[in-house]
């Protein structure tokens, strides 16, 4: 009665207010009714993301006479406004309709993701019925435009259409824009900025009222705190406010590209791609775009740019209204606007932070006297990352540790470079000489392109076969670098659970600084007998260490190989018989594998991990049926042809994961059985890959197999149903395969399963019966 009695309170209202009032009660059961969070919780996030597309679309319905657009939208919320009403009243030992209104909660989420399609395409849809808006007002008095709004007005007719038709957005894109929108986004604050109130208020009053400011260079030697400064600004309240959805955060650092950046746009807006000529061509696309998305003001934020990406700026300079550049650079752009100098910490606020770090509130350790401290922090000149790496290291360390490092320290150069900012961070490296194994782990993290997030699994990989650890081992070293501010480990799940040895969801990113201490102690000594050997490959121009040699022979145990998009794939020869761990880093549509990687017979471990916008086909594939004691394998956003499974023969690999890859041709038209190719394969992760429809024939004959991920493979429609003959099966995880509608009934045999994730498994609406035989 009392939903009854809501419904029709607001039966004649707008939309909006009907959204509004359905928003304020799921909070309300949230809160009143735990059963219900984590069902409620998505859709509150849901309705949160909806919000200001939804105020936008219904303002502008109102003026363009389009009333209908959203009622069936509307009825679905009307729906769920009873629903959540009726949720809020269950009890808690009530297990009989518990489990009937989740189902029902989670049909509604279903019901309304599928009518706007994704938030995404909602936001499209906002933008476009802006831009109708505009043309409408400014061209009412003109008698022909009313052809011209019509015609548009039937386009946005037709798009709304398929919304209301619960056609879902391409999924097979959703990893790879997650993570280009998560370029493109202000990075969130995770610490309260010590000492940046007055810089704030200074670039504040540039954005919001200086108008002569439409060019700003934050500018500061690195480790300063200018991107942490620039990302406060994006999330200060007044900034939001005027720029709103159009603030676009990139990190430029030295191997973006113009094309580059203006494909992360594009991407992250959600429209597709031009078939760019040029970087001209590029620029005057994103220019007439930067048009489009008005009339709220833009700020682009350019990060970490180089003296050699100048041009890119001035390509960058269009003449818009309301369109403002902020960029962060160790260098000064004199020519291209007017320049902030960030200073480093003043004495009280260096203390604030390095009191903050180093004796934590809640900790009993040994706290050196004030004079001590003060000497201590003084010796970390004012720069916050200096502060809190330096910090973090003393964080629990005895009275010895802090004389020892303050003698270290404390050196009478002042540091003015990078170099001396390196030689001052080396100290904190050095810290670790009662755990040499995650020193040395910290030196592999300059394996890795800059400002690109590493998979936290590629480096437990790396560090099990490098290291002989097992994988909780080179986990706890993974948190180590992380309590020592080393690393920055992003959780991209909300609810990745980090017990249940799940770490897909898990990446690590790094300060440019530290990434080049890493590369500066790792390139230290002769290239013959280095432990790691990292090359990096750009426009094609090879390193002369390695020109001068027709034979080079490496030692190392890790070789990293970085090329950009320009790359010809022309190897040159190299002799490393004692690789154990193998990166290829690449960002080209074609690739070819070099050939000596078949001469390296004890590789352990073979990382290919392309970071361009496309699956990369690979050629020199059957070079890798060589590769006799390969232990794991990860291939990241590649066409697998289908020679994978047919000349394969991989007789130790024990774990592989596949990510963003295309997969069908390996999986579907191979005549061979995967389990002869890989015989002693226990660990399996298949991720993003969109377009795998069934598992290859024989997958059930994988008997050793102890853990299988098969996540965000949307396509995915059913599993084998023999299913029940991997008896050794400890882990199965299948969250988000939103098309998968049924488990086998087999699986009642793997009495072995301890853990199984069906988290977002939309379709799967009842599980079988034998469900109830494991134990």
């Amino acid at each position: 009665m009392a939903g009854q009695i809501a419904v029709s309170a607001v039966a004649g209202a707008g939309f909006e207010i009907i959204f509004g009032d359905f928003l304020k009660m799921v909070l309300k059961a949230q809160k009143n009714n735990s059963q219900f969070e984590p069902s409620l919780k998505r859709l509150e996030e849901m309705l949160k993301d909806m919000a200001p597309n939804i105020k936008k679309i219904e303002s502008f319905n109102a003026e363009l006479d389009q009333p209908k657009q959203l009622e069936r939208l509307k009825g679905l919320v009307t729906k769920g406004n009873d629903l959540v009403n009726k949720c809020s009243k269950i009890q808690k030992y009530n297990y009989l309709k518990r489990p009937i209104y989740n189902k029902k909660l989670l049909k509604l989420e279903k019901d309304i993701r599928d009518h706007i399609s994704s938030v995404l395409q909602l936001q499209v849809v906002a933008d476009t019925k802006e831009i109708l808006h505009t043309q409408n007002s400014n061209l009412v008095a003109v008698k022909d435009v009313s052809f011209g709004v019509r015609q548009l007005n039937d386009q946005i007719g037709k798009l709304s259409m398929t919304l209301s038709n619960g056609s879902r957005v391409d999924s097979s894109k959703s990893y790879s824009n997650t993570i280009l929108a998560g370029v493109c986004s202000p990075p969130l604050l995770k610490v309260d900025p010590v000492g940046l109130k007055i810089p704030l208020s200074d670039l504040e009053i540039k954005l919001l009222n200086d108008e002569t400011s439409q060019h700003i260079v934050l500018s500061a030697p690195g480790g300063c705190g200018k991107t942490t400064l620039a990302t406060a600004l994006c999330q200060h309240g007044n900034v939001k406010d005027k720029f709103k959805s159009n603030i676009f955060f990139i990190n430029v650092s030295k191997l973006r590209n113009l094309l580059v950046i203006v494909k992360m746009i594009f991407q992250h807006k959600e429209i597709e791609l031009p078939d760019f000529r040029s970087e001209e061509d590029a620029a005057n696309h994103l220019e007439r775009l930067f048009k489009q998305i008005g009339p709220d003001p833009i700020l682009l934020v350019l990060d970490d740019v180089w003296p050699v990406s100048k041009y890119i700026l001035d390509k960058l300079k269009f003449r818009i209204e309301n369109y403002k550049i902020l960029v962060t650079s160790r260098y000064e752009f004199q020519s291209f606007g007017s320049t902030y100098k960030l200073e480093t910490l003043n004495l009280a606020d260096a203390m604030t932070l390095f009191q903050k770090l180093a004796l934590p509130l809640d900790q009993q350790s040994y706290a050196p006297d004030q004079k001590s401290l003060e000497e201590m922090v003084k010796c970390c000149r004012g720069f916050p990352l200096v502060i809190s790496v330096v910090g973090k290291s003393l964080c629990r360390k005895s009275a010895a540790e802090w004389r020892k490092r303050l003698r270290e320290c404390s050196k009478p150069a002042s540091i003015l470079y990078d170099n001396e900012i390196l030689d001052c961070l080396q100290s904190s490296v050095e810290a670790f000489n009662d755990n040499v194994v995650a020193k040395e782990c910290f030196m592999d993290l300059g394996s890795f392109p800059e400002d690109q997030r590493i998979p936290a699994t590629t480096l437990i990989d790396m560090w099990a076969e490098l290291y002989n650890l097992d994988e909780d081992d080179a986990i706890a070293n993974l948190h180590e670098l992380s309590d020592r501010n080393l690393i920055e480990v992003v959780v991209t799940r909300k609810d990745a659970n980090e017990d249940d040895g799940s770490y897909n969801e898990h990446f690590v990113s790094q300060h440019d600084l530290l990434r080049e201490l890493a590369i500066r102690e790792s390139n230290s000594g002769k290239i013959e007998h280095r432990k790691r050997v990292l090359l990096e490959i750009i426009e094609n121009k090879i390193p002369e260490w390695l020109m001068e040699q027709d034979q080079l022979s490496i030692r190392a145990k890790l070789l990293s190989i970085s090329t950009d998009e320009t790359f010809s794939s022309s190897w040159s020869t190299m002799q490393a018989p004692e690789v154990e761990v193998l990166l290829l880093n690449f960002q080209t549509e074609k690739y070819s594998l070099p050939e000596f990687i078949e001469r390296m017979n004890k590789l352990k471990v073979l990382v290919l991990h392309n970071y361009g916008f496309v699956p990369a086909e690979l050629s020199n594939f059957p070079l890798l049926g060589s590769l006799s004691n390969l232990k794991r394998i990860r291939l990241e956003k590649v066409s697998i042809p289908s020679l994978f499974l047919t000349s394969m023969k991989w007789r130790k690999l024990e774990k592989m994961s596949l990510v963003m890859c295309n997969i069908h041709q390996a999986f579907n038209k191979s005549t061979n059985k995967i389990s002869d190719a890989f015989p002693k394969l226990v660990d399996l992760t298949i991720d993003y890959c969109n377009d795998l429809e069934e598992l290859p024939t024989g997958f059930c004959d994988l008997v050793l197999l102890r853990k299988l991920s098969i996540t965000n493979c949307h396509k995915l429609l059913a599993l084998p149903e023999d299913m029940g003959n991997l008896l050794d099966l400890e882990v199965l995880r299948l969250n988000s395969c939103i098309e998968l509608t049924e488990l086998p009934g087999t699986i009642g045999r793997l009495h072995k399963l301890q853990i199984l994730d069906l988290s977002e498994c939309l379709s799967v609406t009842e599980l079988p019966e034998q469900i109830g035989q494991l134990g």
